[in-house]
């Protein structure tokens, strides 16, 4: 599946985001690495930031196209988000992404346990969004697309402190989709049960609580989807690409899942 939504499966215009430059968070590994990959198919040049510089020389080394660069930045280092994008000339579309919090029963944590998870979704989703909304409004186009999670919806057992946060993202967009320029939208992804790293960690922490085994957990999981599979990455880029097209002007404060139909609510 990954080969052909890249390769002879495209699902857009080879070129549709030419001439835009897309910041990618979290562009090491998982959702995000797909979202670089597919934005760069499109067209668009990127920018790759994750923590893990050899990663994203990896992955840069893997796009389509040319201009593309990687940016080592720790999106808990506040001061640093900051003077990253400081100087940056132009910037039209901003995908905030991050790793989430390990997985536990909410009462367990602890108020530090809260402050890093902040720091790198929120806290640097803000900043970013301060910093590059002037650069979008004098290009007259701009993009936001946050990832998030189904559970801005509904609270997945066993990872009460991404609940919060999550819920904590989706209600700082939305206020934002009132605020921002006309030229500029602001939307959430909500991924499913989607075959990444993130994943399987989170299988082992709550087969580790539980008892269950890991098998167990992902069985657990997967009896809920009408699809009978997990999502693919490049499934999820899909969507986040099409938020980002000039032609989703009108699609704005929405939080779009990307679930296999897992949620129960309309």
């Amino acid at each position: 599946m990954s080969q052909n939504l890249l390769g002879e499966g495209f699902p857009f215009a080879e070129g549709i985001l030419e001439g835009k430059t897309a910041l990618v968070c979290g562009a090491s590994k998982g959702i995000g690495r797909a979202v670089a990959l597919m934005l760069a198919r499109a067209g668009a040049k990127v920018i790759a930031c994750a923590r893990s510089v050899n990663d994203l020389d990896s992955l840069v080394s893997e796009m389509h196209g040319e201009g593309h660069r990687s940016l080592e930045l720790d999106l808990e280092d506040t001061e640093a988000v900051s003077h990253a994008v400081a100087n940056m000339e132009t910037i039209h579309i901003l995908i905030n992404n991050s790793g989430g919090p390990p997985g536990g029963a909410l009462l367990e944590n602890t108020l530090d346990e809260f402050i890093g998870p902040f720091k790198r979704h929120l806290h640097a989703a803000h900043t970013l969004t301060r910093e590059l909304v002037p650069l979008m409004e004098r290009e007259g186009n701009g993009r936001i697309v946050n990832i998030i999670s189904t559970s801005v919806r509904e609270p997945i057992d066993n990872i009460g402190l991404s609940n919060t946060l999550r819920g904590a993202m989706a209600s700082w967009s939305k206020s934002l989709s009132r605020e921002l320029p006309p030229c500029i939208t602001i939307n959430n992804i909500l991924p499913g049960f989607t075959d990444t790293g993130r994943l399987d960690s989170l299988a082992d922490s709550i087969s580790q609580k539980t008892g269950k085994s890991m098998d167990e957990v992902r069985d657990n999981w997967l009896g809920g989807v009408p699809i009978q599979r997990l999502v693919d990455p490049l499934e999820t880029a899909t969507a986040v690409t099409w938020l980002c097209l000039p032609s989703s002007g009108a699609v704005r404060g929405v939080s779009l899942a990307v679930d296999g139909g897992r949620m129960r609510s309309i």
